[in-house]
């Protein structure tokens, strides 16, 4: 699986071949991108706060009392700040929410205005408020600290030019007359070199980390969290009932449709071939027999067997095996599963490999399955055509609606010409 498969920058970061692929580029981008708007930003905090700054050091030095005027206009423009700071930033979170799909290209919710009321009594526009403070005021501190680092590195790696021009030169931490004592140096900047785009693009996939957990958390966390409990007595009624079906149909249903077969078999033993009920017997036996491999069907179908007697490991493989393209499983998820994660995971490769199979046009599949603390991660990779869309038709709709109802988020990157890449994300909390 390659880094620009990842359909996030701090998963590519971690990823061997990183500094090979577009990620970083694309981190540069978001960076350069994002100085404008700091900067913009980072002005209008500095008018009110550069004055108060300057007052508070005169006071703290008794060479400038605070005068009840002076104290009032302070006042006065925090509470201006204050008012229009959620206005301003609901364009600013749009256009935010839209540069993150630069480095992380997972969905964002995206609000909508409710008037102006509710920027200020809705935690989603305080959130939204914090992030512009968090633009203008911290994005550049860091900017120019990283910034400095940059232009050390040049320094460093433009030193034997830069030494043939002066008599001395300043490189960092030492002083040089000559360019051949410069050349240790520019070649330690050389080296620094792939660090710095590490540092870029960790510096970009923090930010953007910051931006999505402040952009897109939900406007209302209590209802989402009523409403994911509910789901989840829901998902586990269900499963409780589906359990008692298929005992049901197993232990009560099947034995006496078997019981049946078996009449009628010993039925046309007794009958002449010749007789006029012979026909009519022979056709239901038949009849009984289809009917009991159906209901063996619908039985194993509910939760298939394989994941039973085999595990998921075990019976993702099996699947893996019966694909038409070559499939690879690598498997790290020691320890029992829930059994509605487990069979959600099941059924997300089995379609996503009937997909491969159908529709990717695919050399080569990999399943990686693997548990990140209470998180079942599935992963199903392909380097087919790409271009797989929801609304084709292609079963990634009901996927994404069986994966929702076991609380998980489905995740899917298949630009046109591929390769394409599924992840799952499913709760296995005991």
């Amino acid at each position: 699986m390659t880094p620009a498969s990842l359909p996030y920058l701090a998963a590519a970061l971690r990823r061997p071949g990183y500094l090979l692929s577009w990620w970083p580029w694309r981190a540069l981008a978001y960076l350069v991108t994002t100085v404008p708007i700091a900067s913009a930003l980072a002005v209008g905090l500095l008018l009110v706060a550069a004055p108060l700054a300057a007052t508070v050091n005169g006071v703290r030095q008794q060479s400038n009392p605070l005068s009840l005027p002076l104290v009032l206009f302070f006042a006065a423009g925090a509470v201006a700040v204050l008012a229009v700071a959620p206005v301003v930033s609901f364009p600013l979170a749009a256009i935010e929410r839209w540069r993150l799909g630069v480095v992380d290209g997972r969905p964002l919710p995206r609000p909508r205005w409710e008037g102006l009321a509710a920027r200020y009594t809705s935690a989603a526009g305080w959130r939204e408020t914090a992030y512009a403070l968090f633009l203008g005021a911290v994005v550049p501190v860091a900017y120019w600290a990283v910034l400095l680092i940059v232009v050390m590195d040049l320094a460093l790696v433009t030193g034997p030019w830069l030494a043939g021009d002066a008599d001395r030169v300043v490189l960092a931490w030492t002083v040089v007359d000559t360019p051949g004592e410069a050349v240790p140096y520019a070649v330690a900047g050389v080296l620094l070199l792939p660090v710095l785009w590490y540092g870029l693009g960790a510096l970009a996939a923090g930010q953007a980390a910051v931006g999505r957990w402040l952009l897109g958390r939900p406007a209302d966390a209590a209802a989402l969290r009523e409403v994911t409990r509910s789901r989840a007595r829901l998902v586990s009624a269900y499963e409780a009932e589906r359990r008692r079906i298929e005992r049901d149909m197993h232990d009560a249903a099947q034995p006496r449709l078997t019981s049946i077969t078996l009449h009628l078999g010993l039925a046309r033993l007794d009958v002449p071939e010749d007789s006029p009920a012979a026909r009519p017997l022979a056709v239901a036996h038949g009849q009984a027999r289809d009917l009991m491999t159906l209901l063996r069907q619908i039985v194993h179908g509910i939760r298939p067997q394989s994941l039973t007697d085999l595990g998921l490991a075990g019976a993702v493989r099996e699947v893996a095996d019966e694909c038409t393209v070559p499939v690879t499983v690598r498997a790290d998820i020691a320890g029992p599963l829930p059994d509605t994660a487990e069979t959600t995971a099941y059924y997300v490769v089995s379609e996503c490999l009937s997909n491969v199979a159908r529709h990717a046009a695919a050399t080569r599949a990999e399943v990686r399955l693997t548990r990140s603390g209470d998180r079942l991660v599935v992963e199903v990779y392909d380097d087919g055509r790409g271009g797989a869309d929801p609304a084709g038709g292609t079963g990634l709709t009901g996927l994404a609606d069986r994966v929702a109802a076991a609380a998980g988020r489905l995740l899917l990157a298949s630009p046109p010409g591929g390769p394409t890449l599924v992840r799952v994300e499913l709760p296995c909390r005991p």
